[in-house]
């Protein structure tokens, strides 16, 4: 069952965006996948239009309530499951600490014999917390947005470095792929920044597939939708769409369009 973390310790990179339109194109694929928001400021829930009444009626229903996962998830209107966020998942770590017991939760949930295996989709905040922990524990994949700028490209050395650190812990290399977001190729510094992260980073963890600058992909959390309920003919419906084939083709979301 794939799992992807999606997780950068920079905000405005694109994280939630990422998060929002992979979703959105793994159910365009034919698989209903389950988004997991495991960030306090829950913008993922938001745009999905999904509030949970309590914050146990949220994924922190889950962490502190022990609330089975499939409890929790609703179905938005992208076509995904989603098990939302809450303000409350600010408490998590002076509640629970970062013991092994807490940061493997989620990924003994989501690996349980009675759990259905979907794709996975957890969107993480910007802090190396209990939250982003269990997400990266959990994932078979932690995918890394960086926006062509070059604050986001020493946030992506950031990660690289926190990743390359927990790597004894896994006793293996944590796999991961680097995709680059707000890309405009008018831009000199998108093209610089692009050129960096190829001699900064491992070619081959980085995605082919970059992420344009669109003034339609910039608008459509405001609107409550992904790309491809908003526009589906448009650039960054093209390109998220793109990104879940290159995924595809390396066999973190699986080659079958069921």
């Amino acid at each position: 069952m794939p799992v992807i973390a999606v997780f950068n310790q920079k905000g405005g990179v694109g994280k939630t965006t990422t998060s929002l339109n992979l979703l959105a194109a793994i159910a365009q694929r034919g698989t209903r996948p389950l988004g997991v928001d495991v960030d306090p400021q829950a913008h993922l829930s938001h745009v999905l239009g999904v509030t949970p009444r309590s914050a146990d009626e949220s994924i922190y229903g889950f962490f502190v309530r022990q609330r089975p996962l499939d409890d929790i998830a609703q179905v938005t209107k992208s076509g995904a499951l989603l098990c939302p966020g809450h303000l409350e998942l600010a408490k998590i770590d002076s509640l629970l600490g970062k013991g092994v017991g807490i940061v493997t939760r989620l990924r003994q949930a989501l690996h349980a014999p009675a759990f259905t295996p979907l794709p996975v989709v957890i969107d993480c905040s910007p802090l190396l917390n209990a939250l982003s922990l269990n997400a990266i524990f959990a994932a078979n994949l932690v995918l890394i947005p960086v926006s062509a700028d070059y604050l986001a490209l020493q946030g992506a050395r950031d990660v690289e470095r926190a990743l390359n650190a927990l790597e004894p812990v896994f006793k293996q290399r944590l796999p991961r792929r680097y995709v680059l977001t707000r890309y405009d190729m008018r831009r000199k510094m998108s093209a610089q920044v692009r050129e960096q992260m190829t001699e900064s980073l491992r070619p081959d963890e980085i995605c082919t597939t970059v992420i344009r600058e669109s003034a339609r992909l910039a608008e459509s959390p405001a609107l409550g939708t992904d790309i491809f309920r908003l526009a589906p003919q448009s650039r960054g419906a093209t390109d998220y769409a793109a990104l879940a084939e290159e995924l595809a083709a390396t066999d973190v979301l699986g080659g079958d369009r069921r």
